[in-house]
């Protein structure tokens, strides 16, 4: 299968090689996609280099899926013409996500939602992706009412530019051309937590924030969930965590929930008080899963649950879920 991946120089388009060679996906033929400023540069795939090709020659090679992560104006501008002549994108950027005519997957939630004319498909925020998987076993069960989330996000979900601010930051070791960090943030990140992710809107909550309360609502086609949100980023970089209250229509026994989270495609309970066991974002560097702990009634009032949730952002909050949306298309032949 011919594989095209759309951003191939930057944090998530380095994770998807990655992740398309650890899962053996059936490439028999690359082509690695960036700016103009990056056509000729080589990127590396299962140990063999490849040269970097314009978006014009990649439409022209006429690959069977793009796996487009270069940005949302660039989405905007190229997927249509990836799409036009045929090729199934599976698009990171948020450019596509709440278009009524595009489908907002999370593979084990709703890829069954997927047809031969879904030619951009949109892959959700990251943040969102790993509360929807850890969620929706638990909405088939008690029926999710409304959700109150707190994240605290790594800096790889920035780019590059702010894990060298960091460490930069950190160490004075990364240095930008004029003999400084680069300053991916208004503010020094290193020992400080920054309770801004994206713009903010009219209604006083970010675009962060926003692509939460809307995207949960699509991907769990459910459109009464309440949804409201607070996304501050930290100066982590192993993943995402989540503090997230989440009240039902229905009462729940808590260890039932438990039995669900560990029997969920994609989810690993941990979550043991007594030997001091949950998540963490170090934990699940470099892990596919959504990782569930810190589980408890809410006392203060009926049928509501809270729960920790972490997950690799680049990983499943990126990456590997744009991959799963293309096993799927291969499992049922819809390339």
């Amino acid at each position: 299968m011919k594989v095209a991946v759309v951003g191939a120089t930057g944090l998530v388009g380095t994770k998807m090689l990655q992740i398309l060679a650890e899962r053996n996906f059936p490439v028999t033929e690359l082509l690695p996609v960036a700016s103009e400023r990056s056509v000729g540069k080589e990127v590396t795939y299962k140990g063999k280099a490849y040269k970097v090709v314009s978006m014009t020659d990649a439409i022209a090679a006429k690959p069977d899926v793009a796996l487009f992560s270069a940005g949302g104006s660039t989405s905007l501008e190229w997927a249509p013409k990836f799409a036009e002549a045929g090729i199934t994108v599976i698009d990171n950027s948020s450019a596509w996500r709440m278009d009524p005519s595009k489908k907002l997957v999370v593979p084990e939630i709703n890829a069954d939602a997927l047809g031969k004319d879904d030619k951009i498909i949109a892959n959700p925020n990251c943040s969102t992706i790993q509360m929807v998987v850890a969620l929706n076993p638990l909405h088939k069960k008690y029926q999710v009412k409304r959700v109150v989330v707190s994240t605290y996000q790594s800096v790889t979900g920035t780019g590059k530019k702010a894990v060298d601010q960091l460490m930069g930051e950190r160490d004075k070791a990364v240095k930008g051309s004029n003999g400084e960090y680069p300053m991916a943030y208004k503010y020094p990140i290193d020992l400080n937590v920054i309770p801004q992710i994206d713009v903010f809107l009219d209604n006083g909550y970010t675009k962060e924030e926003m692509k939460m309360v809307l995207e949960t609502k699509k991907i769990m086609r459910d459109d009464s969930i309440r949804v409201t949100s607070t996304t501050v980023r930290i100066p982590v970089m192993g993943g995402h965590s989540e503090s997230v209250n989440v009240e039902f229509a229905n009462d729940f026994d808590l260890n039932e929930v438990k039995e669900l989270l560990k029997s969920a495609p994609g989810v690993i309970l941990v979550d043991d008080p007594a030997t001091a066991q949950y998540p963490m974002p170090k934990d699940a560097h470099e892990r596919d899963e959504v990782f569930v702990g810190r589980l408890r009634r809410d006392e203060t009032q009926p049928n509501t649950l809270n729960l920790w949730i972490v997950s690799d952002n680049l990983r499943k909050g990126a990456a590997t879920n744009a991959v799963q949306i293309a096993e799927y298309l291969v499992s049922k032949q819809l390339l």
